[in-house]
């Protein structure tokens, strides 16, 4: 054995050591759940054989395809909303905030982050019941004469997705324009151009990678996210995350909620695709 491949094989064992961890956690985690799921959704209970009949049940009962498609728009509703609220929120911190104040900025940032989703939403809900302060409020300051119930509406689930994804948009945000040069906005200027033009030509095709890859979390999280809707929706908040609840906890179909589950993976990450192909943008480069 020559000296260089006894020096490499040390680099070899410790880069696989290395990577073991990450390894366990995908085969544990992800994968051979996923395979448990599909194992079970396309078996008979009854006969024990193959069968697709738990994946044409959606495809067949209307309740279930509009339910996705309900939770598939409004999904991409709020990650719209919350890109378009935190873009400024994020040039602002990466580009209009220097030294110690961008970490006190970005810190606030986090700050609600600290606290579980489930206590955020219910803070939502003292907030927006017709009891709560907002309600109180408006009759204190001569609006209505009684309560308004502002609780289990669509606009109301939207507010509750937005925030609680607005962090996963603000990170990959600031992170990519922190690093574009001044100079090149300067540029800009010297140039000739005004704020539409520099914002159109240098900061938005450098921030594209960062405005990919948060569109992808955001979306990935309002789609799969069960809390908001149910608890801010109300029984009729119709969200397609509560069907696959309902199938496992509540009807103990367990075929069929798993058929469900593996469509959710399917049809978001064909979503996601037909993103990256509508905007140009590579997977790898976006999440690299």
């Amino acid at each position: 054995m020559s000296l260089a491949s006894s020096a490499r094989s040390p680099i070899k064992i410790g880069m696989w050591l290395l990577l073991a961890p990450l390894c366990l956690w995908l085969l544990l985690l992800i994968i051979l759940p996923h395979l448990e799921l599909l194992t079970f959704s396309i078996t008979d209970p009854e006969q024990g054989g193959f069968t697709f009949s738990f994946y044409a049940e959606f495809f067949t009962e209307p309740l279930y395809w509009r339910t996705f498609v309900r939770t598939a728009l409004m999904s991409i509703l709020a990650t719209i909303l919350t890109l378009l609220i935190a873009f400024p929120v994020s040039f602002f911190i990466a580009k209009m905030i220097k030294g110690r104040s961008k970490g006190i900025i970005f810190a606030m940032c986090l700050i609600p982050f600290w606290v579980s989703e489930l206590v955020r939403t219910f803070g939502w809900m003292i907030l927006l019941r017709e009891s709560g302060v907002i309600s109180n409020t408006l009759m204190w300051l001569g609006l209505t004469d009684s309560g308004v119930e502002l609780l289990y509406t669509d606009a109301t689930i939207m507010l509750g997705l937005v925030y609680s994804a607005m962090l996963f948009m603000v990170v990959p945000l600031v992170s990519t324009l922190d690093s574009l040069d001044d100079s090149y906005i300067e540029a800009g200027y010297d140039l000739g151009g005004n704020n539409w033009n520099i914002m159109r030509e240098i900061i938005i095709p450098h921030a594209m990678p960062g405005i990919v890859s948060g569109c992808i979390i955001v979306f990935m999280l309002s789609l799969g996210n069960y809390l908001t809707p149910v608890l801010l929706g109300g029984k009729d908040s119709l969200w397609f995350t509560e069907q696959i609840y309902t199938q496992f906890i509540t009807r103990f179909n367990w075929e069929q909620g798993s058929a469900f589950g593996i469509l959710l993976l399917l049809l978001s990450s064909l979503i996601v695709w037909a993103g990256l192909k509508v905007t140009r943008q590579s997977f790898t480069k976006t999440m690299g």
